[in-house]
C-alpha cells in the first residue's frame, strides 16, 4: 500500500510540475501565477494573515492547568482572526447562475474574420487566446443540484491582446423576455415562491406557468427549455449561444450584425427525465464532476465556434427583428460560419477564488466588436457591470480571474479592495505632464460605430416585436419524434405540478397558439379540458438545425463515455480484459463493479494468488445513472448475480434509461433475466453470433479473437466490440422507447 501511494504521490507532482512548466505558455496562467500558492507544501508552516508563524493551531489560549480549564483569553489574535475569517468567507452568491463550474482553456482561430470585423482575436490566425469558461445553472441556489430542468449558462472570458471580450450566453439561444425591463419579472416568477421558497431550482409550480401565459413573447424560449436541452447530459455536450445580437465592424468601417455559435464537437446530448430527476439525489454534482474528470483525464472537450452575420442593409429582411432575443436566426436562411475551436484543457485550482469569484460583463468588448440594439443586451450591459458590484465590490476587475492580460492603465482609483499601486503626481486627465492620454484609433483605441438614429423617444416595440408563436411553432416541427415525446412529457410534469387549474388551463390554450396535438396530449395528462380547436394554423416549417439529432459527433466516438463492468467472483477474465482495454483504447472510462469493493477473482483465479481485481464500486455505493453503459462478462459469477435484486434493477434500469448494454457468454442470462420483454432478441447460448437488439448487444460465445483495442465502430458490425461500442457511441437507443420495448419493464 505505501508503495502505491508512494507512487500515487510521485505521479502527481510529476503531472504538477508539467502543467506549472506548460502555464507558461498561457500568458493567463503565467499572470495568476503570481497570486497563488501551494497549500500542498509540506516544507511551509502555518502562519497567521500578518506572516507570524504558528505553533498551535487546536487550542484556543486561555487561563487553564493540569487540573481546571479556565476563561479564554481575547488577547488570542490568532484565534480571533481564525474565527473572524471564517465567519466572513461568504460572499453574495449570484441572483441567477448562482450554481456552477468551470475550466481554463484556449482559443484558436482558423480562419480569419477579417472581411467583417478588426478584431484581433477574429482576425489574427497565429494567436492562441486564453479563455475560461463557466457553466452554470440559472434558477438554482449554489448549493442546488447540477442535472435540474434548466436552462444553462455558457459564460467564456477572451483573455485576448486587446482586453477582455466576454460572450455571456446560454445553451439555448433565445430567451424568455424582449426587454430586459421584464428581467426581474421573469426569474421572480420562476424562483421559489416567495411565501415558501418552494421549489428550489424547479420551474414547475404556478408562478413559473402563470408567467408564461401571460407574457406570450416567452413562448418560443419554453418551448426550448421543456426540450431534452434542458436536461444535458454533460457540460461537455450542449451548445453554447450567445443569445444576443452584436455588432462587427472591420477596416473598411463596414458593420455587420452577428450572432455567436459554440458547437461541441463530442455531439450535443441529453439524459431521459427519470435519470435526470434520480441523478439529482444520486450525485447532485453529476455535471461538474463529469467535468473535471474529462480534463483530469486529458480527453479535453472541445467546441466549434462560429458566426452567423448580417450586413445593416439585410436588418429589415426577416419576418421577425433580427435584434429580438426571442427568435433565433434560421441557419436556412443564415448559415452559420465556423471559423475557431475552443478547447477546455486545465481545471481550476481553487473553486472559489477562480469559479466563484470570475465576472463576466456583456459589455466587456474590444475593437471590432460592438453593440447592437438589442434592448435585451442593452439592458444586460448595464445588469452585469452593477450586480459586480454587490458581489465583489468596486475593484472586482482587479481580482486575478479577471484582470486582463493586457495592460492596464487609467485614472480610476482607490475604493475598497484596491490593491494597484500607482506612481506618479497626477491621477486626472488632461495633466501638465501628458502623463496616460486616450489612445488613438490607430493605436488601439476603441472607436464606437457611427450608427445614424432617428426616432421617437418612448416605451414602444417595433411591430415585428409583437409576433410571438411562429419560431415556437418552427421549434416544434422540427423536433425529431422521440424529441416530441420527450417535450410532451415535460410539460406534462411541469403542469401536473401546479396545483392551480387557472394556470394549468390557461397554458392549454397557450399550447394551442403552437399544436393542437400537442395541446391535446398535454391537457390528457395535466387533468385539463381536452382542447377541439387550434388558435392558429400550424404553418409547418422545419429547420434542421433546431433539433438535437443534428448535432452528432462528426465519427462514432465513446471518448469520456462511462462504461459500468458489472464482475463477481468467477468472472470471465478474457471478456473483461478485452473489453476493458478496448474501452481504454477509445479513451472511454470503464468502471468495475462488484458486490464488494474488496478484491474480486476471475473464473479460476485463485485467492491466494494475490492476483484479481479491486471493484471501483459496489452495487449499493453506485447506480446505474451514473453510467452510459452496462457490460457484463459470462463466468459462473452470473448464476449469483442473477440473485440479487440489485444487480438486476442496475441492467434494468440501464436498459430503462435507453442506454448500451453488452453481454456475453453466461452474461447475457443476466441480460435476459432483466430486460426479456417481447420485441427484443439475444445471441443463443454458446453461439458465435452477435445480436443488437434496441442497443442491446450480446454474444453467447466469447473468443479471445472477440476482443481487440482496434475499434471499427459502424451500425451492423458482425464483432462483438464493433458493435457493442458502436451502441454505445449512439448516445441512446430511442427506438427501444418508441417501440414501447423500454416501458415493459419497471426501473
Amino acid at each position: 500500500m505505501d508503495t502505491i501511494m508512494a507512487s500515487t504521490v510521485a505521479n502527481g507532482l510529476s503531472k504538477a510540475i508539467n502543467v506549472d512548466c506548460a502555464a507558461t505558455d498561457n500568458p493567463k496562467l503565467a499572470d495568476m501565477a503570481k497570486d497563488t500558492v501551494d497549500s500542498g507544501d509540506t516544507n511551509a508552516r502555518l502562519t497567521t494573515d500578518w506572516g507570524n508563524k504558528v505553533s498551535n493551531t487546536d487550542h484556543w489560549l486561555a487561563v487553564s492547568n493540569d487540573d481546571k480549564y479556565g476563561p479564554s483569553l481575547l488577547e488570542d489574535g490568532h484565534g480571533r482572526e481564525k474565527i473572524h475569517r471564517f465567519d466572513h468567507e461568504r460572499i453574495p452568491e449570484r441572483v441567477v447562475h448562482a450554481r456552477g463550474a468551470g475550466a481554463f482553456g484556449t482559443f484558436k482561430l482558423i480562419e480569419s474574420a477579417s472581411d467583417v470585423t478588426k478584431a484581433g482575436v477574429l482576425t489574427d490566425t497565429s494567436r492562441t487566446t486564453p479563455v475560461f469558461l463557466r457553466f452554470s445553472t440559472v434558477l438554482g441556489s449554489r448549493g442546488s443540484a447540477d442535472t435540474v430542468r434548466d436552462v444553462r449558462g455558457f459564460a467564456v472570458k477572451f483573455y485576448t491582446d486587446e482586453g477582455n471580450w466576454d460572450v455571456v450566453g446560454n445553451d439555448i439561444p433565445v430567451f424568455f423576455v424582449q426587454d430586459s425591463m421584464k428581467f426581474p419579472d421573469v426569474i421572480h416568477a420562476g424562483k421559489p415562491e416567495p411565501d415558501t421558497e418552494i421549489p428550489q431550482a424547479q420551474s414547475a409550480h404556478n408562478n413559473f406557468w402563470d408567467f408564461q401565459y401571460l407574457h406570450s413573447e416567452a413562448t418560443h424560449m419554453f418551448m426550448w427549455a421543456m426540450s431534452d436541452r434542458g436536461i444535458p447530459r454533460s457540460y461537455r455536450m450542449l451548445q453554447g449561444f450567445g443569445v444576443n445580437t452584436y455588432t462587427l465592424d472591420n477596416d473598411r468601417g463596414e458593420r455587420h450584425f452577428v450572432k455567436f455559435h459554440f458547437t461541441p464537437t463530442l455531439g450535443v446530448h441529453s439524459l431521459v427525465w427519470d435519470e435526470a430527476l434520480k441523478i439529482c439525489g444520486q450525485n447532485p454534482d453529476f455535471h461538474r464532476a463529469d467535468l473535471y474528470e474529462a480534463i483530469g483525464a486529458g480527453v479535453y472537450p472541445t467546441w466549434k465556434f462560429g458566426i452567423q452575420t448580417l450586413k445593416e442593409s439585410q436588418q429589415d429582411d426577416f419576418d421577425f427583428d433580427i435584434l429580438d432575443a426571442t427568435k433565433v436566426w434560421p441557419e436556412e436562411e443564415i448559415p452559420i460560419r465556423y471559423i475557431g475551436e475552443l478547447e477546455l484543457n486545465r481545471n481550476v485550482d481553487e473553486y472559489f477564488t477562480q469559479t466563484e469569484q470570475v465576472a463576466f460583463c456583456t459589455s466587456h468588448i474590444v475593437p471590432g466588436i460592438g453593440f447592437s440594439d438589442d434592448p435585451l443586451l442593452q439592458g444586460r450591459n448595464f445588469s452585469y457591470f452593477d450586480t459586480q458590484l454587490s458581489r465583489l465590490g468596486m475593484n472586482w476587475q482587479q481580482l486575478p480571474i479577471n484582470r486582463p492580460v493586457c495592460p492596464v492603465m487609467n485614472n480610476q482609483r482607490d475604493g475598497q479592495g484596491n490593491h494597484v499601486i500607482h506612481k506618479g503626481k497626477v491621477n486626472y486627465w488632461p495633466n501638465r505632464h501628458s502623463a496616460v492620454p486616450p489612445a488613438k484609433p490607430e493605436e488601439g483605441g476603441y472607436l464606437d460605430y457611427p450608427e445614424k438614429i432617428a426616432g421617437i423617444k418612448q416605451r414602444l416595440k417595433s411591430k415585428k416585436f409583437k409576433e410571438h408563436f411562429n419560431q415556437a411553432q418552427l421549434f416544434w416541427n422540427s423536433q425529431s419524434p422521440p424529441e416530441k415525446t420527450h417535450l410532451i412529457s415535460a410539460l406534462g410534469f411541469e403542469l401536473d405540478h401546479c396545483d392551480d387549474p387557472v394556470v394549468y388551463t390557461r397554458m392549454i390554450d397557450r399550447l394551442c397558439d403552437i399544436d393542437l396535438e400537442l395541446a391535446q396530449a398535454v391537457a390528457e395528462k395535466v387533468g385539463a379540458p381536452t382542447p377541439t380547436k387550434a388558435n392558429r394554423p400550424n404553418h409547418g416549417k422545419k429547420s434542421a438545425s433546431l433539433s438535437i439529432t443534428n448535432f452528432s459527433a462528426s465519427k462514432p466516438t465513446i471518448a469520456t463515455r462511462r462504461v459500468a463492468i458489472i464482475i463477481g467472483d468467477g468472472y470471465d477474465p478474457v471478456a473483461f480484459n478485452g473489453v476493458m482495454a478496448a474501452l481504454k483504447a477509445a479513451k472511454a472510462f470503464p468502471f468495475v463493479i462488484g458486490p464488494k469493493r474488496q478484491t474480486v477473482f476471475a473464473e479460476g483465479e485463485s485467492k491466494s494468488s494475490g492476483q484479481g481485481v479491486q471493484p471501483d464500486h459496489h452495487f449499493e455505493g453506485m447506480r446505474s445513472t451514473m453510467f452510459d453503459s452496462l457490460f457484463v462478462p459470462g463466468g459462473s459469477h452470473v448464476e449469483v448475480l442473477k440473485k440479487q435484486g440489485r444487480v438486476v434493477h442496475w441492467v434494468r434500469e440501464a436498459f430503462g434509461h435507453l442506454k448500451a448494454i453488452g453481454a456475453t457468454g453466461e452474461g447475457v442470462e443476466l441480460v435476459k433475466t432483466a430486460c426479456d420483454v417481447e420485441g427484443m432478441s439475444f445471441s443463443a447460448k454458446g453461439s458465435n453470433d452477435v445480436v443488437e437488439s434496441y442497443g442491446v448487444v450480446t454474444a453467447g460465445a466469447a473468443k479471445p479473437e472477440s476482443f481487440k483495442e482496434s475499434i471499427n465502430m459502424i451500425k451492423g458490425a458482425k464483432d462483438f466490440i464493433d458493435a457493442y461500442t458502436y451502441s454505445i457511441s449512439q448516445h441512446r437507443n430511442f427506438d427501444r422507447e418508441m417501440d414501447g420495448v423500454s416501458a415493459l419493464v419497471a426501473y
